[in-house]
């Protein structure tokens, strides 16, 4: 939506230099903030909202009937492509580590939550899928993650990698190779 003098926007410059209290910004960069948040959450949330809807809308466009595994679902990232995972009629199991981040993940709309501290996060997405697997796996944590989130994908899944947590993917394994035909990508 069009913004206006006055109102509260947020923006995202790739280019830097945005730590002032004034900036000219182009209006096509600025978002118009809803009345219910406020500057400082707009400001830091913009990032990882943009992070979110391109993820979700562009990288692997979600639709109906759509089953997404979310690495760190109740990370900042995590929990808005929940929402919009859920917005665009997907089915969504998320990842986390502890019982808290499983209530958060699942207030923001996740069908499934896995604490991948004590269970194996690949062999409960079979369980889940019955054995059909996700159509995409958005995946931010990296090497820890990999393999088990390539065996979790369905035949033509998409492996969306978005960040490295735990550290990058320094070979493809032969797993890729063998789980049918199946996309990768680094958003």
């Amino acid at each position: 939506s069009e913004v206006s003098v006055g109102d509260l926007v947020a923006f995202y410059h790739p280019e830097g230099s945005t730590y002032a209290e004034k900036a000219v910004v182009p209006s096509w960069r600025l978002v118009r903030l809803p009345g219910s948040l406020d500057a400082e959450i707009g400001a830091t949330v913009i990032l990882q909202g943009m992070t979110a809807h391109f993820l979700s809308h562009t990288t692997y466009p979600l639709k109906t009937g759509d089953v997404a595994l979310v690495h760190a679902a109740a990370g900042g990232v995590g929990l808005l492509l929940v929402q919009m995972a859920k917005e665009r009629g997907a089915k969504v199991i998320g990842t986390v580590s502890t019982e808290s981040k499983a209530e958060l993940a699942r207030k923001a709309g996740a069908d499934h939550t896995i604490i991948y501290t004590k269970e194996d996060f690949s062999k409960e997405v079979d369980r889940i899928t019955k054995g059909k697997g996700v159509q995409v796996v958005y995946d931010a944590v990296g090497r820890a993650t990999f393999e088990k989130s390539i065996s979790s994908l369905a035949k033509r899944g998409h492996m969306v990698m978005y960040g490295s947590a735990s550290g990058p993917i320094l070979e493809v394994p032969g797993t890729v190779f063998t789980n049918g035909s199946i996309f990768l990508t680094r958003a």
